[in-house]
């Protein structure tokens, strides 16, 4: 039972029969920092002093089994929940998911992840899925700068759509290991932005959206092995591409269909002919077969 101490601030108070002045006491050792556990004592009665003279109150308290302050949980809960776990449950097989515009927040748990996962075993992929529109262009170039960071390979794999800003972190991925899924739509075009406000407030910002231009143009021609002016002419206007396209554009490295990556080399380089067409058109009478009539054929 709980053994609750009752006291009068002073004992020269005249006797009432009111717990109006009563304060609770509860014995502690001086040595000890406070606690807010309950005292279970065997004790079945709760005493305390009313007035001058101590009286024993007939009555028990049963101890709590515990408290709850917990609310019936909302859809919008049960579902950020459930993302959590699903969250975890992926960063533990070392897979980090991108699918929603980049902001400084989704930019921060992405980097977060990354670097976390490469603390743990720098030796193992990490793999990082990729699926947006884009979003901030310097919180794309923080995700961009730590995939260069951290000592484990990062694959990127493109899915649904991957671009404007997205795209840069796709192709920042480690070469080799930068794929898309087979419907995927990839699109690369020079950084957005606008000038208002007084004249040296609008050639201010006017230098910083070309400084940013200049640096998007030199990561996406590092990441693709194009030429600085090659890139800068690309990306002028929007420029979708396909997955194929974007094999052959240097922005990723291969395909994934059905588990399997598809070969990157062009298909008449890896379909050799059963026939010789040079030999043939030299010498056509040579490959004509005379044991089979000409009505049979046609």
């Amino acid at each position: 039972m709980e053994l609750l101490s009752f006291s009068t601030p002073s004992p020269c108070y005249p006797p009432s029969s009111s717990f109006s002045n009563l304060r609770q006491f509860i014995p502690t050792k001086p040595s000890q920092p406070l606690s807010l556990r309950r005292l279970v004592l065997p004790q079945k009665s709760v005493k305390c002093s009313i007035g001058s003279s101590p009286q024993t109150l007939g009555f028990d308290f049963k101890p709590a089994l515990g408290f709850s302050a917990s609310s019936p949980q909302s859809p919008e809960t049960a579902m950020r929940g459930a993302e959590a776990d699903a969250m975890g449950l992926l960063l533990r097989e070392r897979i980090v998911f991108l699918g929603t515009q980049i902001d400084d927040f989704v930019a921060d748990a992405i980097i977060s992840q990354l670097l976390l996962l490469d603390a743990q075993d720098p030796s193992k992929d990490i793999r990082l899925f990729i699926n947006s529109t884009g979003g901030s262009l310097s919180a794309s170039m923080a995700i961009y700068d730590v995939l260069k960071l951290v000592r484990a390979d990062v694959s990127t794999i493109a899915l649904g759509i991957s671009a404007s800003t997205a795209s840069i972190v796709l192709g920042g991925g480690t070469k080799g290991k930068r794929l898309a899924m087979p419907n995927t739509r990839i699109m690369i075009h020079q950084p957005l932005g606008g000038a208002s406000g007084q004249a040296i407030d609008v050639e201010i910002q006017a230098r910083e959206m070309m400084h940013n231009k200049d640096n998007v143009t030199r990561i996406i021609a590092e990441s693709t092995g194009r030429s600085y002016e090659q890139v800068q002419k690309d990306i002028d206007r929007d420029r979708y591409m396909s997955p194929i396209e974007a094999v052959e554009y240097g922005i990723i490295d291969g395909v994934i269909d059905e588990d399997s990556i598809i070969p990157l080399e062009p298909v008449p380089d890896r379909v050799k002919p059963t026939l010789s067409y040079d030999a043939i058109s030299k010498d056509p009478a040579k490959f004509l077969n005379p044991e089979i009539p000409d009505d049979e054929i046609y």
